[in-house]
């Protein structure tokens, strides 16, 4: 049995979207909304945690902050994976054992 490895729970597109983006920018949602050309309540949302990032979101964000859209969805990636691991259960599934 492997031993248990207790990680950080990644954090949520739009905080990282928030706190290391629109924060030192002094840049609100709407504000990055409009630059985007997308409804307001899309960031704002995102930015709360209540919605995830879609890729069509990450495709403008890459671009408008000149990273890629993979790094986005790579953080979306993360997150979910870490809420899936808290709130799935597998325990009734049997690995497939080697030959």
């Amino acid at each position: 049995m492997e031993p248990e490895v207790t990680l950080k729970t990644p954090s949520h597109p739009g905080e990282v979207l928030e706190v290391l983006y629109l924060e030192p920018l002094g840049m609100s949602s709407i504000g990055l909304a409009k630059r985007l050309n997308v409804p307001r309540t899309r960031i704002e949302r995102l930015v709360k945690g209540e919605t995830s990032l879609s890729v069509d979101t990450a495709m403008r964000l890459a671009r408008f902050f000149g990273n890629t859209p993979e790094f986005w969805m790579n953080l979306q990636r993360a997150y979910d994976i870490a809420q899936a691991r808290e709130t799935v259960d597998l325990s009734d599934i049997v690995p497939l054992a080697a030959a």
